[in-house]
């Protein structure tokens, strides 16, 4: 059995659309494409070390159709890291379409959910997402992630799209691993730690005045 683990450049409100330019995805009005970019001058190594890390193991992509299509129009045309790696490492695809994937090593999967969950029971490498947001949707809905890793930038944007939406299924998570550049950035690694649990910290007998606030409240709400 393999691990899945979702990786992604987030915001402080955790928006992960189009961190590396203007162009990336436009959709819903998004017009702060790019908004990682200035922060990779400012890197002491802690962000490139944690992306050289997660990528010196062995890994196979799993990419979200549009995430694929971003990456199929960069990586075999370029040299730069990680370029050599994503170009040789197994392309699994969400999509709908049936149109041919021409980046080398791709495979379509149109059940994300279903192939997904069963190439967890495989033997091969960890399977790794890069953004693909849509796609991180149906995983967080299947509670199909094993590990999180997260890439926080120091920016708040609004709107657009984010990590977590309503759908994902409630859970805890456990810490593993954390690191701050001197820029704010900051890397996080989370693992699957069980289900959510509740506590209180109201009063045993609720006042007078929390009685009428709660009386209030199913008022408004009915």
């Amino acid at each position: 059995m393999r691990k899945l683990v979702a990786a992604a450049f987030v915001s402080l409100d955790g928006v992960m659309q189009a961190p590396g330019g203007p162009e990336e995805d436009r959709s819903g009005g998004f017009a702060f494409g790019g908004w990682t970019v200035p922060y990779w001058a400012k890197d002491d190594g802690v962000v490139g070390g944690a992306l050289g890390a997660m990528f010196e193991k062995p890994f196979d992509l799993l990419l979200g159709r549009k995430t694929y299509e971003i990456f199929a129009a960069h990586w075999p045309h370029t040299d730069e890291p990680p370029a050599a790696i994503f170009n040789a490492a197994r392309k699994y695809v969400a999509t709908r379409s049936d149109a041919p994937l021409a980046w080398n090593n791709s495979v379509a999967l149109h059940d994300a959910a279903t192939d997904i969950a069963r190439l967890k029971q495989e033997s091969g490498p960890d399977l790794l997402t890069q953004g693909s947001s849509v796609l991180i949707q149906t995983l967080l809905a299947t509670d199909l992630i094993d590990e999180i890793s997260l890439i926080t930038f120091p920016v708040v944007l609004g709107k657009g799209k984010r990590f977590f939406s309503d759908g994902a299924k409630p859970t805890t998570l456990q810490l593993t691993d954390t690191k701050c550049s001197s820029s704010g950035v900051t890397v996080s690694r989370y693992a699957r730690a069980g289900r959510v649990e509740i506590g209180t910290f109201e009063l045993p007998e609720p006042s007078p005045d929390e009685k009428a606030r709660r009386e209030r409240v199913a008022r408004e709400d009915s």
